[in-house]
């Protein structure tokens, strides 16, 4: 046991050494919405966006170019979208409720960071991340009196392919174990559809991606 502590000692000093590569497999969340949809309906109903919670799985490799210093480049599985809030409003003097109303987008995404040790264990990030798209579905619920639909619709064909965001977060790893802890916000360059989601306004990711990894060096 004494052993395995020092190795796990040194392997989370020794990526912080010039010329050492390290890699980090890790898994957390995202929580999401896209700009320019703040709300959604028609007619008499408007509802409201909140934020989309989703996963994150992937690794994540690092070459120490200098002691505060480091480039990063990952492959992850990333859950994002939209969400909108339910509401209860009346047609007709008939109820009407609206639930589960979103989008959800799944992407394959390579963020190549370039990190900054401002302390050790430390840094601060940024960098450029390419998504693509493996999946996309629209989903929302209705119900009026007694009647209730169901909607689940794959809409992959009205969105692009590929996205390009700006990733910019800290990290910081426990002090004498490989624990590494990533915040990030990825702002969305890209259109996320083919066509406008808002009038002509451009629709845009906004993730806030929260990660928990277990670094060593290789």
């Amino acid at each position: 046991m004494i052993a395995a502590m020092m190795v796990a000692t040194l392997s989370a000093y020794a990526q912080f050494e010039p010329g050492t590569f390290s890699i980090q497999p890790k898994i957390g969340m995202n929580l999401s919405k896209v700009s320019n949809m703040s709300t959604l309906g028609a007619g008499n109903y408007k509802l409201d966006r909140s934020l989309l919670a989703g996963a994150v799985i992937g690794a994540e490799a690092e070459y120490q170019i200098a002691k505060p210093f480091s480039l990063a480049a990952g492959l992850q599985f990333s859950m994002q979208g939209c969400q909108w809030e339910d509401k209860d409003f009346t047609i007709d003097g008939e109820k009407v409720e609206v639930k589960d109303s979103k989008i959800e987008l799944n992407y394959i995404a390579l963020p190549v960071m370039a990190n900054f040790y401002l302390f050790k264990g430390f840094a601060i990030k940024g960098g450029l991340q390419l998504g693509y798209l493996v999946s996309a579905n629209a989903k929302s619920s209705m119900k009026e009196g007694s009647h209730s639909v169901s909607y689940d619709e794959g809409v992959k064909d009205y969105c692009n392919k590929f996205d390009l965001s700006i990733p910019v977060g800290v990290s910081y790893q426990v002090p004498t174990i490989p624990i590494y802890i990533d915040a990030r916000a990825i702002f969305g360059l890209s259109d996320i559809g083919k066509d406008k989601l808002d009038g002509d306004k451009s629709s845009k990711h906004q993730v806030f991606q929260l990660t928990v990894g277990y670094k060593f060096a290789l």
